[in-house]
């Protein structure tokens, strides 16, 4: 064990310890909500969606050019993940590394990563035209989002300097797997450094890789990119194919004393996960008829607005005080938006990562109609 080992130990403890943390408490937020929601039926069927909307992204890649973006970093970070899982664990015994696996499938695997590694940092080239210079309206500004491309583009850079200086350092045997990395080698050959400050300096590009990995990990259960890791549950938990209409009340059951939704603690964790999930890519609002003829909904600002609601009443939620949880209608979600919809459900049709918007949209009213005899005019004269 060397000074790199306890190093890292101390750092991952902080930085796993502190996400864990984040986590728990978007955890018990959800866990908090009234609402019920049974998901684990047709487990088969769930799977199989999983299977194909996840890993193969195609919800995703409905949308050519920004689902094929989005795919190669996923699928380049599905590959880049084990050579940082690697590196983790090189790095605390320096003699353990994957090349156990035997020459030619680690021949392959580091050529695969070498190539997404590449692959996504023309991605995030091809995600930062279309926030700055396409600017499409659903897509809208994020700096979260820019900062998470900036970290994403960072750890790139940083792999291929990693790989680059070992090969002027270490010279490994599998140096010829890695075509741009070794390319890159022999650029950077010219700064004339000798062998052991090549080594060095792969070190200290291999730690640069390291920190904003457990950076990271910190960053995203805060972050809009929360979605990395909610929407896979999601996805395994949407509504299966069902008919466009409400789901119905069961007036019989005595025990139920709330209809709808009159606060976002009356809707389910299911709702929950939708916001955890959101994407913020506009899919929902660019084809939603309501927004589309200038009426005050837009399914994205939706999602965002009651997540938002959520967090603002996160003391009281997570303190058990939910009589003190304020109304689900507030400045941002206010009757006219939720009346507007049209219970067309484009937006969830459209939606990548599953998310149901109308469902939010229907308890809200329900609430409004059955518990607080709250009507649109419209609706009052019929």
């Amino acid at each position: 064990m060397t000074w790199q080992t306890f190093a890292f130990l101390i750092a991952a403890g902080i930085a796993f310890g502190y996400s864990g943390y984040r986590f728990s408490i978007l955890l018990r937020m959800m866990k908090a909500h009234q609402g019920h929601s049974n998901r684990l039926d047709h487990i088969a069927a769930r799977i199989q969606t999983a299977l194909v909307n996840v890993l193969g992204q195609k919800a995703v890649l409905k949308k050519k050019g920004p689902g094929i973006m989005h795919a190669t970093i996923f699928w380049g970070f599905l590959i880049i993940t084990i050579g940082t899982v690697e590196q983790f664990v090189s790095t605390i015994h320096n003699q353990v590394n994957f090349e156990f696996i035997g020459q030619t499938p680690y021949s392959l695997l580091v050529f695969i990563q070498d190539f997404f590694t590449t692959a996504i940092l023309v991605a995030i080239g091809y995600a930062f035209y279309g926030r700055f210079i396409v600017r499409p309206q659903g897509l809208g500004k994020s700096l979260d989002a820019n900062i998470v491309l900036l970290f994403t583009a960072s750890l790139m850079v940083a792999i291929l300097l990693m790989n680059a200086f070992h090969i002027l350092g270490l010279d490994p045997w599998y140096r010829g797997s890695m075509p741009v990395s070794n390319w890159l080698a022999g650029q950077l050959s010219a700064l004339g450094l000798s062998t052991e400050a090549n080594t060095h300096v792969g070190t200290f590009f291999k730690w640069i890789h390291m920190l904003i990995v457990l950076g990271f990990s910190m960053y995203i259960p805060s972050s809009k990119h929360l979605h990395i890791v909610a929407a896979g549950p999601n996805t395994f938990l949407r509504t299966l194919p069902r008919e466009k209409g409400m789901r119905p009340i069961n007036f019989e059951d005595e025990k139920v004393t709330q209809y709808g939704a009159a606060k976002v603690t009356d809707l389910s964790w299911k709702d929950t996960l939708d916001y955890y999930s959101c994407t913020e890519c506009g899919r929902c609002q660019d084809l939603c008829p309501a927004y589309n003829t200038q009426k005050p909904l837009s399914p994205k600002a939706l999602i965002l607005d009651l997540k938002e609601n959520m967090y603002r009443h996160k003391p009281q939620i997570l303190g058990g005080k939910l009589d003190e949880v304020g109304h689900i209608i507030d400045e941002n979600v206010t009757e006219d938006v939720i009346w507007a919809c049209t219970s067309c459900r484009a937006c969830e049709i459209a939606c990548p990562v599953f998310i149901e918007h109308t469902d939010k949209i229907y308890d809200a009213r329900r609430n409004l109609v059955m518990m607080e005899s709250r009507f649109p005019a419209e609706v009052q004269t019929v």
